[in-house]
C-alpha cells in the first residue's frame, strides 16, 4: 500500500517580492486564488501570510487573514493555515497582536518555538508566549503547526506535549536551510528528525536551492513536504516558477514516481486529526 503524504503550499511568505518573481502573489485574492489553485494541483494545506496589496511589504492585518480564510473555503475544502510568525512586527503588544488569526478559527496557526536571529533581524519567541500561543490554539480548537528551526525548538515542543499543551499527534515543519538556522543537509535532516516525538506527523521545507533535494528525502523517508513561493522562487537553476501551482503539481508528479499517494484535504484531515469546519 502506497504511503499518504500530505503537500503544503506556502503562498506567499513575506520576503519575496514580484520584483525578484513577478508570479509572487501579493492582495488576499491574489493569495485565494493562489491558493485554490495548488488545491487543484494537489496541495491539501495553504500556509498564508498577508501582505500590503500595492506595496507587498508584509502586514499582518486581521481583515487580510479573514477575506483569504473565507475565499478558500467558498471555494474549496483545502485546509487553511494561518501564520502566527509576525516576524516583523514591534512595540508594545505584539505577542497578542500574532495571536489574533487564531480567533479566525482557521483549521491550523503555524506555532514557531524558540527566539533565533533569522535573516537580518531576531525572531523573538519567548518561552511564556509559546505556552500562551498554544493554549489559545487548544482552546479555538486550531491545530499547530509547529515549526522548527533548530533541534532545541523540538525539546521545546516535548515540552508543551508533556504539559499537555499540544493535542496528538503533533505536527511538525521541519525547516532547513533557513538564514541562520539549521543548513539543510542530509544529515541534519535526519538528526532533526531523530528528535521528534513517537507518533509524530511531520513535514520538510528547504529553502532557495535546497527545496527540491530535502522534500524528496522527505518523500523517501515517510514524512509530508512544503513548497512554495515562501520558500523558494525558482523552479530550477535560472528558471523562475511561473506560480506556486506549478511547484505543487512538481512535488505531486514526484511523490507518486517515488510510491507515495498524495492525499485530499479530507484525508490531511484524518491524518492530521483536524475537524471539519462547520
Amino acid at each position: 500500500m502506497e504511503k499518504e503524504i500530505i503537500i503544503t503550499a506556502a503562498i506567499s511568505g513575506s520576503r519575496p517580492m514580484k520584483t525578484m518573481n513577478p508570479a509572487v502573489p501579493y492582495s488576499p485574492k491574489e493569495i485565494t486564488d493562489s491558493a485554490v489553485a495548488c488545491f487543484k494541483a494537489g496541495a491539501a494545506i495553504a500556509h498564508i501570510h498577508v501582505r500590503d496589496p500595492i506595496s507587498g511589504v508584509p502586514e499582518f492585518k486581521i481583515e487580510y487573514f479573514k477575506e483569504i480564510l473565507e475565499g478558500i473555503r467558498e471555494k474549496c475544502d483545502m485546509i487553511v493555515n494561518l501564520t502566527t510568525s509576525g516576524s516583523f512586527l514591534e512595540g508594545p503588544g505584539v505577542g497578542q497582536q500574532r495571536l489574533q488569526p487564531v480567533f479566525l478559527k482557521p483549521d491550523m496557526c503555524s506555532l514557531d518555538l524558540g527566539s533565533m536571529n533569522f535573516f537580518d533581524r531576531a525572531f523573538i519567541n519567548p518561552p511564556d508566549w509559546a505556552e500562551k500561543a498554544a493554549k489559545c490554539m487548544m482552546e479555538n480548537d486550531v491545530k499547530p503547526e509547529v515549526e522548527v528551526f533548530d533541534v532545541g525548538h523540538i525539546y521545546q515542543a516535548h515540552d508543551l506535549i508533556q504539559k499537555g499543551l499540544i493535542k496528538p499527534p503533533p505536527y511538525f515543519q521541519i525547516c532547513l536551510g533557513v538564514k541562520w538556522g539549521i543548513q539543510a543537509s542530509a544529515e541534519n535532516f535526519l538528526f532533526m528528525k531523530s528528535k521528534l516525538p513517537p507518533g509524530a506527523e511531520w513535514s520538510v521545507l528547504g529553502v532557495g536551492k535546497d527545496q527540491l533535494p530535502m522534500i524528496t528525502l522527505a518523500m523517501l523517508l515517510g514524512g509530508h513536504v512544503r513548497v512554495g513561493f515562501e520558500d523558494n522562487i525558482y523552479l530550477k537553476q535560472g528558471v523562475l516558477a511561473s506560480s506556486n501551482a506549478q511547484m505543487v503539481e512538481r512535488a505531486a508528479d514526484l511523490a507518486e514516481r517515488l510510491g507515495r499517494r498524495v492525499v485530499t484535504p479530507g484525508e490531511a484531515r484524518r491524518i492530521l486529526g483536524i475537524k471539519t469546519p462547520t
